[in-house]
């Protein structure tokens, strides 16, 4: 606590913030450097091969060059003391011979001791095998035992330990400092006719030590060439292996980008070769097999909208006759009154699925038109539900509405209606009599919907399957609205035509939400929606989870969709988008279907 109060105190100083702001800008470099060197480590194999063996070599390097540096320095040292030794006792017993009949008690001994210092011989240079030590300094001493002290040569420079140890007659040798020069000092007795002599041979180390600097010298530059030599050794050799894996790699990502033509080069017969023999024959595999799903999914299309438009005529006709039995049914047996019922509500179901899979065949094609206009979506959200309001009551279903008025966005009326009949329709058929809400909210860039429910609810994981074509939660459960499964997948279709989002949330028990945002004007960014999607305000962390949203795991077809602003509306634009279908070319690129569907008036789960 007292550190951090001290510190707290420290920042307030007007000093310190100056030096922070100055230093502002070097922690943002900081940042930015730290930043792009875990990005390069993170992305870059050949980066992490290279500074991984350049930073394993320095260790070896290291230590390998303290152990030489160790071996050689106890090599010299060794030399250098056996050379001493050998000098040594050769001084030592030219001095016994000279002063044998020498009393140290006597008067003259001075003088004598300094001539015997004057005539030892100083031979050359040490070295590996030679008998000499080199250059040394004597010094001759008496000790102070039984009488005065008579010192010849630096004794000072020899230590009381090492004295007392020549003193008992023993040998001794003493690595000490003299002058800030290393020295080696060699002690012995000496015998004389009356007391012993101290004698001592100063060798000093420089020469030693010269030779060390120059090995360390040596040896770092040695080690600094080498670990450069390595890291270039390694970068070559890991781009050699790198360079085939990133070629892979564009080769890959250019082949799912559409490049289906996309081969790698095969050269050599070793792994590399192998591994693009192998990709290739699965490149060639994956593209076979998708040009075919092309085809069929070309196919499956035309069929699809030939067959719709081949039943609109014989569909009229018996539409015709449908509708004049309904109008004399009171004129009709009973059987016969409730067949003609039948029949009516059949076909209009019928109808119904229909002109959705026209329209699914329109999205699948690239031509679905949008006609946007500005318009009141609360005008268009209530007249949605007014659509409906006959298949809430039979249902006993509350309808809730909070429609605040003036949320003017630029839209396409009939789609936007559509979306919102869907979802009020399906919210009726799974609410199970409970109320179902409508709610609408705005902010400066969009405008939300949420259509809720109280009823059944969705299980984990089918918020991702709802808007499937086709699916349903349930195959057993009645459904009021008569839906054909593709009103919920195109009404995403119909959402992402504006810019938007459609969402769902649910949980088993606690009902369904679907949640609808349309930016202002179409094709606007919408980063937030204005209403949350769920019950709990953690549910909106989730939305990219769910369809519609950019960021969804679902990807959203690459459809070309023509989008055009003016007042044209209801069947007028339904026949020109009827014959931009049938005036396209059937020999065009076939449109990949999308992997997540769209669902139907009256959508299913």
């Amino acid at each position: 606590m007292r550190r951090l109060g001290l510190r707290r105190r420290l920042a307030r100083l007007p000093g310190m913030r100056r030096l922070a702001r100055a230093l502002a800008p070097l922690r943002a470099q900081a940042h930015e450097l730290g930043a792009l060197v875990a990005a390069s480590w993170r992305r870059s194999l050949q980066l992490r091969v290279v500074v991984s063996t350049l930073a394993l070599s320095t260790a070896v390097v290291l230590v390998l060059g303290l152990v030489l540096q160790s071996e050689i320095a106890e090599r010299l040292l060794q030399s250098k003391l056996n050379g001493a030794l050998v000098q040594a006792d050769a001084n030592r017993v030219l001095l016994e011979g000279e002063l044998s009949g020498v009393d140290p008690d006597r008067e003259g001994a001075q003088e004598t001791l300094d001539a015997a210092l004057q005539r030892l011989t100083n031979t050359g240079d040490s070295g590996p095998g030679s008998a000499t030590a080199g250059e040394f300094r004597a010094a001759i001493t008496t000790g102070s035992g039984n009488g005065p002290e008579i010192t010849s040569g630096d004794v000072g420079q020899v230590t009381a330990e090492q004295r007392a140890t020549v003193a008992e007659g023993g040998v001794s040798r003493q690595y000490t400092t003299v002058e800030g020069v290393p020295t080696l000092v060699i002690g012995q007795p000496v015998s004389t006719a009356g007391r012993d002599l101290q004698f001592y041979l100063l060798f000093p180390l420089e020469g030693e030590r010269l030779t060390l600097n120059l090995v360390q010298s040596t040896l770092i530059v040695g080690g600094l060439v080498l670990l450069v030599l390595i890291a270039a050794i390694a970068s070559m050799v890991t781009r050699q292996v790198v360079r085939p894996i990133r070629q892979a790699a564009d080769v890959a990502e250019r082949f799912a980008g559409g490049h289906l033509d996309e081969r790698m080069a095969v050269r050599g017969e070793d792994e590399v070769a192998r591994l693009a023999e192998s990709y290739n024959e699965m490149a060639g595999s994956l593209a076979a097999q998708i040009a075919q799903l092309e085809e069929f999914g070309a196919l499956q299309r035309r069929f699809t909208s030939d067959v719709s438009h081949e039943l609109r005529t014989p569909l009229t006709t018996v539409r015709m006759a449908a509708d004049v039995l309904y109008a004399s049914r009171d004129e009709l047996l009973p059987a016969l009154r409730r067949s003609s019922e039948l029949l009516v509500t059949e076909l209009d179901r019928f109808e119904t699925l229909l002109a959705d899979l026209l329209e699914i065949s329109r999205l699948d094609a690239g031509v679905a038109e949008l006609g946007a206009e500005r318009v009141d979506l609360s005008a268009v959200v209530r007249h949605a539900v007014d659509t409906v309001r006959g298949l809430a009551a039979d249902a006993g279903t509350e309808l809730v509405l909070e429609l605040p008025a003036g949320e003017q966005v630029e839209a396409d009326p009939r789609r936007v209606e559509r979306i919102v009949r869907n979802l009020v329709a399906n919210a009726i058929d799974h609410g199970e009599g409970h109320p179902v809400e409508v709610t609408m909210a705005g902010d400066p860039a969009s405008v939300a919907v949420v259509v809720r429910d109280h009823g059944v609810g969705l299980r984990p994981g089918e918020a991702d399957l709802v808007f499937n074509r086709f699916w349903r939660a349930e195959e057993s459960r009645a459904r009021r609205s008569g839906g054909t499964g593709l009103g919920l997948s195109i009404s995403i279709e119909d959402a992402r035509l504006h810019g938007g989002w459609l969402q769902a949330w649910g949980e088993p028990g606690k009902g369904t939400a679907f949640r609808l945002t349309l930016p202002r004007q179409v094709g606007g960014h919408i980063s937030t929606s204005p209403l949350p999607l769920g019950p709990a305000t953690g549910e909106d962390d989730e939305d990219a989870r769910h369809e519609g949203r950019p960021g969804s795991s679902v990807p959203t077809p690459p459809w070309g969709i023509a989008t055009r602003r003016d007042d044209t509306r209801g069947e007028d634009r339904r026949a020109r988008e009827d014959d931009a279908w049938q005036a396209r070319d059937t020999s065009a690129a076939p449109v990949q279907p999308a992997e997540r569907a769209i669902t139907d008036p009256g959508g299913d789960r």
